[in-house]
Parts: structure tokens; C-alpha cells; sequence
């Protein structure tokens, strides 16, 4: 397997292509989208409301909270999830740079 080279981009290059990491499985964006309908920390079982297994969903807020767009504080036996606010409007300014370029564009090239 070949080695990403994220040092030949930019700094908004590679974030734009880790804050993606998050929307690149329907899992994560459920989860997250439960968090946010919830608007607090959840402490219970995502299984049932997720449908995937403890071991997947576990991967999945795992991996959201490495991107920083969550956190978890442990409660006891669990450990309790919510919004990274910070980060996520953080998230939210670099994407909506990124995807908003198009508005620079004067016509059509093709």
C-alpha cells in the first residue's frame, strides 16, 4: 500500500479531506444526526437506535472522535458522547470555504 504524501497539500487540502472521513459512512452521519436531534451527551446504547452492532458502533464514534468532531467523558461504566461545538464550526467554516468555490467561477469551461 503506497504512502498518502499529505505533506505535498495544503493545510486546507488535508482538512477538508479529514473532516470528509466523517460523512464517508452513512453510520457516522447517523450517529451524528442522533447527537444532534438529542442536543446533549448521550450515555446510553446506540445499538438499537443505530441498528449496527456495539463492536461497529464503537469504530464509528471512535473514529469521529479522532477527528475531533466529538467527545467523550467517562461516566462510571460508559462513556458519554457529545458535539465538539468548537470543532464542528470549525469544520463547518473550512468545508463551506471549500465548497463554496464554485461561486468564483464566471461560466462554464465545457
Amino acid at each position: 500500500m503506497g504512502v498518502t504524501k499529505s505533506e505535498i497539500f495544503t493545510d486546507q487540502q488535508n482538512q477538508v479531506s479529514t473532516f470528509a472521513k466523517a460523512f464517508a459512512h452513512p453510520a457516522r452521519v447517523a450517529i451524528l444526526e442522533h447527537l444532534f436531534n438529542l442536543n446533549a451527551c448521550i450515555c446510553g446504547d446506540l445499538v438499537e437506535e443505530i441498528g449496527l452492532a456495539q463492536a461497529t458502533i464503537s469504530q464509528h464514534l471512535k473514529e469521529l472522535k479522532n477527528l475531533g468532531l466529538i467527545k467523550g467523558e467517562v461516566e462510571g461504566t460508559k462513556v458519554c458522547y457529545c458535539i465538539h461545538q468548537e470543532n464542528w464550526n470549525k469544520m463547518k467554516s473550512v468545508m463551506t470555504e471549500f465548497l463554496t468555490q464554485d461561486e468564483k467561477l464566471k461560466g462554464s469551461c465545457c
